[in-house]
């Protein structure tokens, strides 16, 4: 059983390392102001908005709409940079969408990428191409746009990669992961957001021996490949460093993988096997008494905290999560806070927090998530509140179509108010879900269903 991914979509959507050891996923464009959100999960790619002169509760009453603007289909979050917002959909054309977990959903209809003026909501160019899909859960791409240095690189849900202008949304150049690289389209589709680091655009590709492909990034050149497995998997690249040394993580459905950066070389692997090839979580890296140590967790209750070596780059395992202990992350990626890990468990649908030092469960709530229902993949995306040392409050978008704001110790879960921003126009294990990562910036919210993209102000 599984889900569509974008976590990564919202369906598989996703979080990076807690602290501030943490990860640079990648580095945003110079140009970026400091409260924009341009890429999957913010400036540095860790979940965390360092924002300031924002509401310290949602009032009652809710909170201000600044605009709404029709979209069509997808799981694709918002990206904002440089007063523009950026958005992948579908417009489907025929056929009709039935999300059967296992099965492909065969519609024909054509991709697009939107650039919105971030104040007002205007549409500024839209960039479109056929594209059929044959994959389950079919409502639209997976992947956030990840805008860098004048360009926008967009990475469509059968496997259509560009780099767009930034301003205009012309095509600098094009790549198509299924003709290009003979890499079949994953069951959910392709989900791993792309990563731009230094020169390179990293990329979740497939196939023999190109799991993971590096491009130039400002021309499309191939820079290295590397890595086979059973499948791809839907975990976006990521970077760590690990005994001062670079590192792309490439988690596929078999493996956890280090890369060196600028060859693709395999620096560490050590098996973790989801069920259904279902690698989707970013992997988080922490820095604890005991040494850095690195999470990844999915579905059939597969996951373990990995000990990362200080004198070289290695990983040996600290602890595997069982039945009963540990939390199993899919289309959200947890976090880490000092001694403890808080994510939501995609066989209990709860969000959980646990000790990260042994694994065990501290407590579990499905508020967050499910609200008064009850299923598996309960989904609330995090985003940490950054601007103060020692800030434990946490913006959480649910699958209902609710944010929320609450304080996540490890003592307790504790809500600040919640409003309804989006009503949940999808579809899973038959209750009504919207899973898509919102964006951050400029004291408001951006955040889409399957009708509309909204802004939302959170200024105080």
């Amino acid at each position: 059983m599984t889900l569509p991914c974008s976590q990564h979509f919202g369906p598989f959507g996703t979080g990076i390392a807690a602290v501030v050891f943490a990860i640079f996923l990648s580095v945003p464009s110079p140009a970026a102001r400091g409260d924009d959100w341009p890429q999957w999960m913010g400036p540095a790619r860790d979940g965390v908005w360092r924002e300031t002169g924002l509401v310290k509760a949602i009032p009652p009453a809710g909170l201000p709409v600044k605009w709404r603007t029709e979209v069509k289909g997808g799981y694709s979050g918002p990206a904002v940079a440089n007063g523009r917002v950026y958005l992948m959909d579908y417009d489907r054309r025929e056929g009709d969408v039935a999300n059967a977990p296992n099965e492909r959903n065969a519609i024909a209809g054509r991709e697009r990428v939107l650039c919105l003026d971030a104040a007002t909501g205007r549409l500024l160019w839209k960039h479109d191409y056929d594209c059929p899909y044959a994959i389950s859960y079919a409502s639209g791409p997976r992947c956030t746009p990840t805008v860098a240095d004048g360009k926008v690189y967009t990475l469509g849900a059968e496997g259509n990669l560009f780099c767009l202008d930034a301003t205009t949304g012309r095509v600098i150049w094009s790549k198509d992961f299924k003709k290009d690289y003979a890499a079949p389209t994953p069951l959910w589709g392709f989900c791993g957001h792309p990563l731009v680091d230094g020169n390179r655009l990293v990329c979740l590709v497939g196939g023999e021996g190109s799991v993971a492909v590096a491009f130039d990034k400002d021309t499309g050149r191939e820079l290295w490949r590397a890595l086979s497995a059973s499948e791809s998997g839907y975990c976006p690249p990521s970077i760590i460093e690990s005994a001062g040394v670079r590192q792309v993580v490439i988690w596929d459905a078999d493996n956890l993988n280090a890369l060196d950066p600028a060859t693709g070389t395999v620096l560490w692997s050590q098996p973790l096997k989801p069920a259904y090839g279902m690698s989707i979580m970013t992997p988080q890296v922490a820095a604890t008494p005991r040494g850095q140590v690195l999470f990844a967790s999915g579905i059939g209750r597969v996951g373990a905290l990995y000990t990362l070596a200080a004198d070289k780059p290695a990983a040996s395992i600290a602890w595997r999560g069982d039945p009963k202990s540990a939390v199993y992350c899919a289309n959200s990626t947890p976090f880490i806070a000092g001694d403890t890990l808080y994510g939501c468990d995609c066989e209990t649908g709860f969000l959980t927090a646990v000790d990260l030092a042994t694994g065990k469960r501290l407590w579990e709530t499905g508020e967050p998530t499910l609200g008064n229902r009850r299923g598996r993949h309960g989904t609330a995306f995090l985003v940490r509140q950054g601007n103060a040392a020692g800030d434990d409050r946490t913006w959480l978008f649910s699958e209902t179509g609710d944010l929320i704001l609450a304080r996540l110790t490890p003592a307790a879960y504790e809500e600040l108010g919640r409003t309804h921003l989006v009503a949940p126009t999808n579809e899973c294990f038959g209750r009504e879900v919207v899973w898509s990562h919102p964006a951050f910036a400029g004291r408001c919210i951006f955040v889409r269903n399957d009708r509309e993209l909204i802004c939302v102000s959170l200024a105080e």
